[in-house]
């Protein structure tokens, strides 16, 4: 097989090479290598090459409530017996927050020891992004007062408000009520609507499989913008911050092979070689819903995935499965509270940590949704808002970083849950 078609056959080798050309433009375009192009002209440059990356996004914003909803319905109404759905249902779900909850403890050690926040200058990063004093004045911050609300709209009182609005877990709880119901009737009077779901579920996955040809280009605009409009410079400007996330990611993912190795007995080395395709997809396009096709793909002809298991593991996960996101939202809160030199109490660490771990299961599963919700929890402990703007200019790289590791989160859980039902039903 010539390189060029083992080039064309591997949409990971082609992300990697858009990605790698990319970077060599974007510097060249930047400061970095003295063309130094005027910023209207790289905004100018950047707005033609991200049409793609636009277009892409749009075809995932189009159907990926239809799939998310279809996929998890069917899975559980697919499932069988209520033993397989007991633990499955349950048994997915506590394994979720059990992994989160790991990465959010390692998250706090890591940023707790290594303390980037007191490195940085504070009045130099203000100069820099021209950041006024009144935005940066510590506020009151969390309020036990709003848990009851919160709780409540978990379950959506208008199902087709929550679709309008791409409210992804409320639709999950919805899709998880209606499964349930649909589980427990005979199977000839749900047979229509289930048929009705399975080719719903086909006809978004196949648009999304052939939206996937434009992947390449989409990230080689993306890369090109985010290299030439921040620089070289400012990216190692945040190496502390950027290094302590980067290492934490690096843990999660010892967690995770400690859990292939022990729970679901799979080879490290050859289970890894088959997550490649769909964690570099996920690294470029920084969304695990756009490469949730790939990771259902990969799952079931690669690793052998029962698919009444991957098919209720993967999209479930791709939903409330963000152990890579609550990871870096913790330690992005706790490196602006030592850069405004904000003395965090136990109390706000604790709510730190449960605000992180619900935000992270309603995380958007798509590129930046991590930063918006970062917002909501820097709001509860009373850190500026306004220190999200120093987080931006590297967002981008930890953003793929870390969707990369919440797709692996999904497959090795797939791997985990295909071991533990094959071992019940023996």
């Amino acid at each position: 097989m010539t390189f060029k078609d083992y080039l064309f056959k591997n949409l990971w080798l082609q992300v990697v090479m858009s990605l790698l050309i990319g970077l060599g433009v974007g510097i060249v375009l930047g400061d970095d290598a003295g063309v130094s192009l005027a910023d209207d002209d790289i905004d100018f440059v950047s707005s033609y090459l991200s049409i793609p990356a636009s277009i892409f996004l749009s075809v995932i914003h189009m159907i990926i409530v239809p799939l998310i909803f279809s996929s998890i319905v069917i899975a559980i109404t697919s499932l069988g017996s209520r033993e397989k759905l007991k633990t499955l249902g349950v048994g997915v779900g506590v394994y979720f927050v059990i992994t989160t909850t790991i990465a959010i403890a390692i998250a706090v050690i890591l940023v707790s020891i290594v303390s980037p926040g007191s490195l940085l200058d504070i009045t130099q990063l203000q100069e820099s992004y021209d950041i006024e004093d009144k935005e940066m004045e510590i506020k009151d911050g969390f309020s036990f007062d709003d848990v009851p609300n919160a709780v409540s709209n978990i379950i959506p009182r208008n199902p087709i408000t929550s679709y309008l609005e791409g409210q992804m877990l409320n639709i999950l709880v919805f899709a998880m009520i209606v499964g349930l119901a649909m589980a427990s009737l005979p199977k000839e009077s749900v047979k229509p609507l289930l048929d009705l779901l399975e080719s719903i579920q086909k006809i978004t996955i196949h648009i999304l499989m052939f939206s996937m040809k434009i992947v390449p280009f989409a990230v080689f605009g993306l890369i090109v913008g985010m290299v030439a409009k921040v620089g070289i410079d400012s990216m190692i400007g945040m190496g502390a911050y950027m290094g302590t996330v980067f290492l934490g990611l690096g843990v999660m993912l010892l967690v995770y092979v400690l859990f292939l190795k022990f729970i679901a007995k799979r080879s490290i080395l050859s289970t890894f070689t088959k997550f490649r395709n769909p964690q570099s997809l996920a690294f470029s396009t920084g969304s695990s819903m756009a490469t949730m096709p790939v990771t259902l793909k990969t799952a079931e002809e690669s690793l052998k995935v029962d698919p009444r298991v991957s098919k209720f593991v993967i999209p479930f996960g791709t939903t409330v499965n963000m152990d890579g996101t609550a990871l870096y939202q913790v330690i992005a809160v706790f490196f602006l509270a030592q850069l405004f030199s904000i003395e965090l109490s136990l109390i706000s660490i604790f709510v730190i940590i449960i605000t992180t771990l619900l935000a992270s299961i309603g995380t958007p599963a798509v590129p930046g949704a991590g930063v918006i919700v970062l917002s909501t929890i820097l709001v509860t402990v009373g850190i500026p808002p306004i220190g999200i703007v120093l987080l931006i200019s590297v967002d981008r790289i930890l953003d793929m970083t870390r969707t990369m590791v919440n797709v692996t989160g999904d497959l090795t859980a797939s791997c985990v849950f295909d071991k533990i039902t094959a071992s019940k039903a023996n």
